[in-house]
């Protein structure tokens, strides 16, 4: 049996948020992740309309139960957000979850008449975006270079541009790799499981810093641990953690390889608040356009399709290996502004002073999943993983492999921070100060360009990035 990575993935994220039962949706289809027995509404008079509507609605259709509507708090924070149960979360699998979906029945006449969204599922974001990852890491030589490799650009203290990356923490070894000499942080909460394994998704903020240094030396990177908890956090939990991520000062970048689908073109509601506080800043943000191989819009990198956030976020998919053409697993799109370099680039990691040993979570698969005839990393390099094994009848050996230092990692997740640099080095070169301004510049003065699903798209490709060999399958 082929693996089933979103349940995989299902499963590791519930397994990390073991106090908040978990289903898959929309209704009875696999394409996002949310908390079960709840809705979210905005705080105040819009709340009480949505818990007297969902209330009403229940009383008067079979199966759903009026009782266990009531407010789940909090009632009160910068993200608006109230969080109003309307089930009971123990009820029922995996499968889409009924009373939530009968609570936004509840209020779509409401709606109509508002002419706005009212309700919401309460969705899982994500670093292993739509919960599939683009693949997991494979061990680069520790005395090879990075892919994009550094670039020839001093740090300048008094010039240097602020990037803020909401992600994993770093690891505790990442001073080990000289290009992170000006990055700081929250370190990685927990890194290896009892027997020293090290733990999925650790070191993927790390990767990330390693990335935007490389393309961008002139960079001060802060890193947040926002997303410890194998890459999760509830969207109720997102907005004020961003909140939290900003509190000391708005940087010039916000990097997010994060999101989730929620089957709307008007964004999620957990960050609405944050995202109006955006427009008001300097700040760009440059969001991950996710890895399901989809044109579903991906949140929060959607945003910079809706006209009110456009000159604020840069959404960004993922280049194949030869930079030619999208990679197989990137999302795709017209609210997908820019496309960068994200199959098998190199960056830090961990293991630089002790190697770490890693035991894959997925198996590849024996041909793409998405389709596509190259050489991709759905099926290379092979491996074999715990998660993918557990589902068969004979489950193989999952592979294990030790880290150095250095990584080789694929998704748009790290397209993202490549992007990211880009804009940096091109408000150090040209002595900027507004990354608005920047990116809409870089983006002018862009020559290069690839073919995403026939279509053609800007291509940033960093001057010191190597394009890798792609071949048949």
């Amino acid at each position: 049996m082929a693996p089933q990575r979103f349940h995989e993935q299902f499963d590791q994220i519930q397994r990390s948020l073991p106090d908040v039962p978990l289903a898959m949706g929309p209704d009875d289809s696999a394409e996002f992740i949310y908390e079960k027995g709840v809705v979210l509404a905005r705080d105040g008079e819009e709340a009480q309309v949505v818990e007297d509507a969902v209330r009403t609605h229940f009383t008067a259709t079979e199966g759903l139960v009026p009782d266990h509507v009531r407010r789940a708090g909090p009632q009160a924070g910068r993200s608006g957000i109230t969080r109003i149960r309307v089930g009971d979360p123990g009820e029922g699998g995996r499968a889409a979850d009924h009373a939530v979906a009968g609570a936004l029945r509840a209020l779509r006449e409401t709606e109509g008449r508002a002419g706005r969204r009212l309700v919401s599922r309460n969705h899982v974001v994500s670093i292993a975006v739509n919960a599939c990852p683009g693949d997991e890491p494979v061990p680069a030589p520790r005395t090879g270079p990075p892919n994009p490799g550094a670039a020839a650009w001093a740090h300048d203290p008094a010039r240097a541009v602020g990037v803020l990356v909401v992600d994993t923490g770093l690891t505790h070894d990442y001073r080990s790799y000289p290009l992170l000499a000006h990055t700081g942080g929250d370190l990685q909460a927990r890194e290896t499981d009892e027997d020293g394994v090290l733990q999925q998704y650790v070191g993927h903020g790390t990767f990330i810093a390693g990335l935007v240094a490389a393309v961008a030396p002139n960079t001060d990177v802060t890193v947040r641990g926002t997303l410890n908890d194998a890459g999760a956090i509830l969207e109720s939990e997102f907005g004020e953690r961003l909140f939290d991520a900003v509190e000391d000062g708005w940087p010039d970048i916000l990097s997010i390889s994060a999101g989730t689908s929620n089957g709307r073109v008007d964004g999620l509601l957990g960050v609405a608040a944050f995202m109006d506080e955006l427009r008001s800043r300097h700040t760009l943000l440059v969001a991950a356009a996710g890895n399901n191989a989809s044109a579903a819009p991906f949140w929060p990198a959607a945003y910079a399709a809706l006209p009110e956030h456009a000159d604020a976020v840069l959404s960004v998919g993922a280049l194949r290996g030869d930079g030619a053409f999208g990679a197989c697993f990137s999302n795709h799109g017209p609210w997908v502004k820019a496309y960068a370099p994200g199959e098998r680039l190199v960056s830090a990691f961990t293991g630089f002073g002790t190697p770490v040993p890693y035991v894959y979570q997925h198996s590849t698969y024996d041909a793409c999943r998405y389709g596509f005839a190259y050489s991709c990393t759905c099926r290379s390099p092979r491996h074999t993983g715990v998660l993918s094994e557990a589902q068969q009848a004979a489950p193989g050996k999952p592979d294990q492999v030790m880290f150095e230092g250095l990584a080789s990692w694929s998704g748009t997740s790290f397209a993202t921070p490549v992007a990211a640099g880009l804009v940096a080095a091109h408000m150090s070169a040209n002595q900027l100060t507004d990354p608005r301004a920047a990116a809409r510049q870089l983006l002018a003065g862009n020559a290069e360009f690839a073919e995403v699903r026939g279509v053609r798209v800007p291509a940033l490709l960093p001057p010191t990035w190597r394009p890798v060999p792609v071949g048949p399958a």
